[in-house]
């Protein structure tokens, strides 16, 4: 996807192309996952002389969205505070990082941004 947000249309003999080089997949693995995309509705194409021009038909931010929405769903049960709470124990975050995390809980708060 992130290959055809970049730079499209393409067509499949392009996007197989480009994808072995950065991946090492076989092109007939790249044409079933183009396939597969086009019938959740990700992509769409159009026929142009003998080949297919594959394009987006949802944004980066979109895909981001349901991806991320299906990941909470099937992995913590729907429960993105759960999901939140993991991610921020496993993870090494830095000064940076835990004040932004700070600053944004004030926000759903209500609290205001400068407190002592």
């Amino acid at each position: 996807m992130s290959l055809l947000w970049e730079t499209s249309p393409l067509s499949s003999y392009r996007i197989a192309e480009q994808l072995s080089e950065s991946t090492g997949w076989n092109p007939k693995t790249v044409k079933t996952l183009l396939s597969r995309l086009v019938k959740k509705g990700f992509l769409n194409y159009e026929k142009e002389a003998n080949r297919y021009l594959y394009y987006p038909t949802v944004s980066r931010r979109e895909s981001i969205r349901h991806e991320s929405r299906s990941f909470v769903d099937r992995i913590f049960r729907g429960d993105a505070a759960s999901m939140l709470l993991h991610f921020v124990e496993e993870t090494e975050l830095s000064d940076e990082q835990r004040d932004e995390l700070r600053q944004l809980l004030d926000r759903m708060d209500g609290s205001p941004e400068d407190e002592p």
